[in-house]
Protein backbone atom coordinates (compact mmCIF):
# COMPACT_ATOMS: atom_id res chain seq x y z
CA UNK A 1 0.00 0.00 0.00
CA UNK A 2 3.09 2.17 1.28
CA UNK A 3 5.07 2.15 -1.86
CA UNK A 4 2.57 3.14 -4.39
CA UNK A 5 1.43 5.99 -2.08
CA UNK A 6 4.41 7.26 -2.06
CA UNK A 7 4.38 7.28 -5.71
CA UNK A 8 1.24 8.20 -6.98
CA UNK A 9 1.61 11.17 -4.55
CA UNK A 10 5.34 12.19 -5.95
CA UNK A 11 4.15 11.62 -9.64
CA UNK A 12 0.63 13.03 -9.05
CA UNK A 13 2.15 16.09 -7.07
CA UNK A 14 4.62 17.07 -10.11
CA UNK A 15 1.76 16.79 -12.76
CA UNK A 16 -1.04 18.48 -11.10
CA UNK A 17 1.50 21.19 -9.96
CA UNK A 18 1.98 21.37 -13.59
CA UNK A 19 -1.51 21.56 -14.61
CA UNK A 20 -2.06 23.86 -11.77
CA UNK A 21 0.53 26.75 -12.54
CA UNK A 22 -0.79 26.41 -16.06
CA UNK A 23 -4.37 27.40 -15.21
CA UNK A 24 -3.42 29.70 -12.44
CA UNK A 25 -1.23 31.76 -14.93
CA UNK A 26 -3.88 31.43 -17.95
CA UNK A 27 -6.24 32.95 -15.27
CA UNK A 28 -3.70 35.66 -14.36
CA UNK A 29 -3.59 36.54 -18.04
CA UNK A 30 -7.64 36.69 -18.65
CA UNK A 31 -7.73 33.21 -20.21
CA UNK A 32 -9.75 31.28 -19.33
CA UNK A 33 -10.80 30.10 -22.44
CA UNK A 34 -8.41 28.11 -22.85
CA UNK A 35 -8.46 26.23 -19.78
CA UNK A 36 -10.69 23.51 -22.12
CA UNK A 37 -7.47 22.92 -24.11
CA UNK A 38 -5.61 21.99 -20.87
CA UNK A 39 -8.10 19.72 -19.95
CA UNK A 40 -8.32 18.06 -23.33
CA UNK A 41 -4.62 16.91 -22.77
CA UNK A 42 -4.64 16.00 -19.62
CA UNK A 43 -7.97 13.51 -20.48
CA UNK A 44 -5.52 11.98 -23.42
CA UNK A 45 -2.17 11.99 -21.41
CA UNK A 46 -4.60 9.71 -18.38
CA UNK A 47 -6.51 7.70 -21.17
CA UNK A 48 -3.36 6.67 -23.23
CA UNK A 49 -1.45 5.97 -19.83
CA UNK A 50 -4.10 3.50 -18.28
CA UNK A 51 -4.85 1.68 -21.71
CA UNK A 52 -0.97 0.84 -22.45
CA UNK A 53 -0.44 0.06 -18.22
CA UNK A 54 -3.31 -2.90 -18.55
CA UNK A 55 -2.35 -3.60 -21.78
CA UNK A 56 1.39 -4.07 -20.83
CA UNK A 57 0.19 -6.18 -17.95
CA UNK A 58 -1.90 -8.39 -20.02
CA UNK A 59 0.78 -9.15 -21.95
CA UNK A 60 3.39 -10.60 -19.53
CA UNK A 61 0.57 -12.60 -17.62
CA UNK A 62 0.85 -14.50 -20.50
CA UNK A 63 4.08 -15.37 -20.03
CA UNK A 64 3.42 -16.10 -15.98
CA UNK A 65 6.56 -18.06 -14.40
CA UNK A 66 8.48 -18.65 -17.71
CA UNK A 67 11.69 -16.56 -18.87
CA UNK A 68 9.98 -14.20 -20.62
CA UNK A 69 8.43 -12.84 -18.24
CA UNK A 70 11.77 -12.62 -16.00
CA UNK A 71 13.10 -10.79 -18.68
CA UNK A 72 10.62 -8.03 -18.58
CA UNK A 73 10.33 -7.65 -14.75
CA UNK A 74 14.20 -7.40 -14.67
CA UNK A 75 13.71 -4.35 -17.56
CA UNK A 76 11.12 -3.15 -16.22
CA UNK A 77 12.75 -3.06 -12.71
CA UNK A 78 16.34 -1.20 -14.55
CA UNK A 79 13.96 1.55 -16.95
CA UNK A 80 12.30 2.26 -13.43
CA UNK A 81 15.29 2.66 -11.56
CA UNK A 82 16.81 4.90 -14.14
CA UNK A 83 13.77 7.22 -14.53
CA UNK A 84 13.06 7.27 -10.87
CA UNK A 85 16.72 8.47 -9.89
CA UNK A 86 16.80 10.64 -13.08
CA UNK A 87 13.33 12.34 -12.86
CA UNK A 88 13.98 12.63 -8.55
CA UNK A 89 17.66 14.85 -9.36
CA UNK A 90 16.38 16.88 -12.22
CA UNK A 91 13.35 18.26 -9.89
CA UNK A 92 15.47 18.68 -7.26
CA UNK A 93 17.97 20.86 -9.32
CA UNK A 94 14.87 22.39 -11.42
CA UNK A 95 11.92 22.78 -8.52
CA UNK A 96 12.72 26.76 -8.39
CA UNK A 97 12.46 27.75 -12.02
CA UNK A 98 9.70 25.08 -13.48
CA UNK A 99 6.92 27.09 -12.99
CA UNK A 100 8.87 30.24 -15.17
CA UNK A 101 9.54 27.96 -17.71
CA UNK A 102 6.20 26.87 -17.93
CA UNK A 103 5.02 30.63 -18.17
CA UNK A 104 7.24 30.78 -20.93
CA UNK A 105 5.97 27.64 -22.87
CA UNK A 106 2.26 29.00 -22.72
CA UNK A 107 3.51 32.68 -23.91
CA UNK A 108 4.51 30.33 -26.71
CA UNK A 109 1.66 28.18 -27.48
CA UNK A 110 -0.54 31.28 -27.17
CA UNK A 111 1.58 34.16 -29.27
CA UNK A 112 1.52 31.46 -32.05
CA UNK A 113 -2.27 31.29 -31.62
CA UNK A 114 -2.19 27.28 -32.04
CA UNK A 115 -5.13 25.72 -31.42
CA UNK A 116 -3.69 22.84 -29.72
CA UNK A 117 -0.35 24.12 -28.23
CA UNK A 118 -1.78 24.50 -25.05
CA UNK A 119 -3.71 20.91 -25.08
CA UNK A 120 -0.22 19.25 -26.04
CA UNK A 121 1.62 21.21 -22.80
CA UNK A 122 -0.31 19.62 -21.15
CA UNK A 123 -0.42 16.64 -22.86
CA UNK A 124 3.64 16.37 -22.48
CA UNK A 125 3.46 16.62 -18.59
CA UNK A 126 1.01 14.91 -17.80
CA UNK A 127 2.22 11.89 -20.05
CA UNK A 128 5.71 11.91 -19.12
CA UNK A 129 4.20 11.50 -15.28
CA UNK A 130 1.57 9.37 -16.37
CA UNK A 131 4.38 7.24 -18.22
CA UNK A 132 6.72 7.00 -15.34
CA UNK A 133 3.68 6.02 -12.72
CA UNK A 134 2.88 2.98 -15.56
CA UNK A 135 6.27 1.74 -15.23
CA UNK A 136 6.79 2.18 -11.56
CA UNK A 137 3.73 0.56 -10.54
CA UNK A 138 4.06 -2.40 -13.04
CA UNK A 139 7.66 -2.78 -10.98
CA UNK A 140 5.65 -2.65 -7.93
CA UNK A 141 3.34 -5.00 -8.81
CA UNK A 142 6.31 -7.38 -10.32
CA UNK A 143 7.59 -7.37 -7.11
CA UNK A 144 4.89 -7.84 -4.93
CA UNK A 145 3.83 -10.48 -6.35
CA UNK A 146 6.96 -12.23 -6.21
CA UNK A 147 7.20 -11.92 -2.37
CA UNK A 148 3.26 -11.88 -1.41
CA UNK A 149 0.99 -13.20 -3.79
CA UNK A 150 -2.24 -12.42 -1.82
CA UNK A 151 -5.46 -10.48 -3.46
CA UNK A 152 -5.44 -8.77 0.00
CA UNK A 153 -2.16 -7.56 -0.86
CA UNK A 154 -3.03 -6.41 -4.63
CA UNK A 155 -6.10 -4.41 -3.00
CA UNK A 156 -3.31 -2.54 -0.74
CA UNK A 157 -1.64 -2.03 -3.58
CA UNK A 158 -4.85 -0.06 -5.25
CA UNK A 159 -5.98 1.38 -1.84
CA UNK A 160 -2.05 3.33 -2.00
CA UNK A 161 -2.46 4.13 -5.87
CA UNK A 162 -5.75 6.28 -4.66
CA UNK A 163 -5.10 7.34 -1.83
CA UNK A 164 -1.87 8.81 -3.35
CA UNK A 165 -4.01 10.82 -5.74
CA UNK A 166 -6.32 12.02 -3.49
CA UNK A 167 -3.61 13.82 -1.08
CA UNK A 168 -1.98 15.17 -4.80
CA UNK A 169 -5.21 16.79 -6.11
CA UNK A 170 -5.66 18.41 -3.09
CA UNK A 171 -2.61 19.88 -2.96
CA UNK A 172 -2.98 20.65 -7.04
CA UNK A 173 -5.82 22.69 -5.52
CA UNK A 174 -4.08 24.29 -2.90
CA UNK A 175 -1.56 25.50 -6.09
CA UNK A 176 -4.38 26.67 -7.92
CA UNK A 177 -5.92 28.83 -5.32
CA UNK A 178 -3.14 30.49 -3.54
CA UNK A 179 -0.96 30.76 -6.72
CA UNK A 180 3.36 30.57 -6.18
CA UNK A 181 2.81 31.11 -2.55
CA UNK A 182 3.53 27.31 -1.80
CA UNK A 183 6.87 26.06 -1.73
CA UNK A 184 7.34 22.31 -2.31
CA UNK A 185 11.49 22.31 -2.39
CA UNK A 186 11.47 20.70 1.51
CA UNK A 187 8.72 18.38 0.36
CA UNK A 188 10.50 17.06 -2.92
CA UNK A 189 13.67 16.84 -1.13
CA UNK A 190 12.13 14.38 1.64
CA UNK A 191 10.49 12.32 -0.48
CA UNK A 192 13.32 12.39 -2.86
CA UNK A 193 15.97 10.89 -0.06
CA UNK A 194 13.10 8.32 0.37
CA UNK A 195 12.39 7.75 -3.54
CA UNK A 196 16.30 6.88 -3.93
CA UNK A 197 16.15 4.30 -1.47
CA UNK A 198 13.05 2.77 -3.11
CA UNK A 199 15.02 2.12 -6.13
CA UNK A 200 17.73 0.78 -4.65
CA UNK A 201 15.45 -1.85 -3.40
CA UNK A 202 14.52 -2.13 -7.36
CA UNK A 203 18.04 -2.36 -8.11
CA UNK A 204 18.12 -4.94 -5.68
CA UNK A 205 15.50 -7.06 -7.29
CA UNK A 206 16.64 -6.59 -10.69
CA UNK A 207 19.93 -8.14 -9.54
CA UNK A 208 18.25 -10.86 -7.93
CA UNK A 209 16.77 -11.77 -11.29
CA UNK A 210 19.93 -11.61 -13.59
CA UNK A 211 21.40 -14.05 -10.84
CA UNK A 212 18.97 -16.57 -11.20
CA UNK A 213 19.52 -16.53 -15.11
CA UNK A 214 22.67 -16.81 -14.68
CA UNK A 215 24.11 -13.96 -16.47
CA UNK A 216 25.55 -12.37 -13.12
CA UNK A 217 27.11 -15.89 -11.66
CA UNK A 218 29.58 -13.69 -9.36
CA UNK A 219 29.06 -12.48 -6.27
CA UNK A 220 26.67 -14.91 -5.33
CA UNK A 221 27.06 -15.69 -1.57
CA UNK A 222 24.47 -14.94 0.75
CA UNK A 223 25.74 -12.59 3.02
CA UNK A 224 22.79 -13.37 6.09
CA UNK A 225 19.54 -15.27 6.15
CA UNK A 226 16.86 -13.49 8.39
CA UNK A 227 13.61 -14.97 6.61
CA UNK A 228 12.64 -16.31 10.21
CA UNK A 229 12.83 -13.56 12.11
CA UNK A 230 11.70 -11.04 8.94
CA UNK A 231 10.77 -12.65 5.72
CA UNK A 232 10.01 -10.08 2.68
CA UNK A 233 6.90 -12.31 2.12
CA UNK A 234 5.46 -10.61 5.40
CA UNK A 235 3.71 -7.02 5.28
CA UNK A 236 6.62 -5.52 7.24
CA UNK A 237 9.37 -7.01 5.15
CA UNK A 238 7.41 -6.02 2.15
CA UNK A 239 7.75 -2.46 3.53
CA UNK A 240 11.07 -3.16 4.20
CA UNK A 241 11.90 -3.90 0.96
CA UNK A 242 10.08 -1.61 -0.88
CA UNK A 243 11.61 1.46 0.99
CA UNK A 244 14.49 0.38 1.97
CA UNK A 245 15.50 -2.19 -0.19
CA UNK A 246 15.87 -5.02 2.42
CA UNK A 247 16.05 -8.52 1.46
CA UNK A 248 16.25 -11.53 4.10
CA UNK A 249 18.80 -13.23 2.07
CA UNK A 250 20.83 -11.30 -0.25
CA UNK A 251 24.00 -12.22 -2.12
CA UNK A 252 27.35 -10.06 -2.04
CA UNK A 253 26.46 -8.49 -5.55
CA UNK A 254 22.68 -7.31 -4.53
CA UNK A 255 24.75 -5.97 -1.39
CA UNK A 256 27.49 -3.97 -3.00
CA UNK A 257 25.05 -3.14 -5.93
CA UNK A 258 22.87 -1.46 -2.66
CA UNK A 259 25.48 0.26 -1.12
CA UNK A 260 27.06 1.54 -4.33
CA UNK A 261 23.97 3.30 -5.59
CA UNK A 262 22.41 4.54 -2.40
CA UNK A 263 25.74 6.39 -1.42
CA UNK A 264 26.48 7.64 -5.28
CA UNK A 265 22.92 8.99 -5.35
CA UNK A 266 22.71 10.94 -2.06
CA UNK A 267 26.20 12.62 -2.74
CA UNK A 268 24.76 13.61 -6.00
CA UNK A 269 21.73 15.07 -4.54
CA UNK A 270 23.80 16.76 -2.18
CA UNK A 271 25.94 18.43 -4.69
CA UNK A 272 22.70 19.62 -6.77
CA UNK A 273 21.05 21.17 -3.69
CA UNK A 274 24.07 23.20 -3.42
CA UNK A 275 23.28 26.88 -3.93
CA UNK A 276 24.87 28.12 -6.84
CA UNK A 277 27.56 30.93 -6.66
CA UNK A 278 27.25 34.22 -8.38
CA UNK A 279 30.07 34.47 -10.93
CA UNK A 280 31.83 37.11 -10.11
CA UNK A 281 33.19 39.63 -13.13
CA UNK A 282 36.75 40.60 -13.28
Amino acid sequence: MLPTFVIFLREGIEASMIIAILLSYLAKIDQRQRFRDVYWGVAAALGLTAVGGVLAYLLIEQYNGSNVQTYFETTTYVLATAILTGMTLWMHAHAPTMAGELRSRSDVALSRSERFGLGLLAFQAVGREGLETMVFTLAIIFASTRQAATPVHGSGLLIGALAGLAVALALAVAIYRLGTRLNFKIFFRVLGVLLMFFAAGLLVDAIQNLQALGWLPFGTHVLWNTSGALAESSNLGDLAHSFLGYADHPTLLQGVVWVVYVVASIVAFSLLGRPRRPKVSA
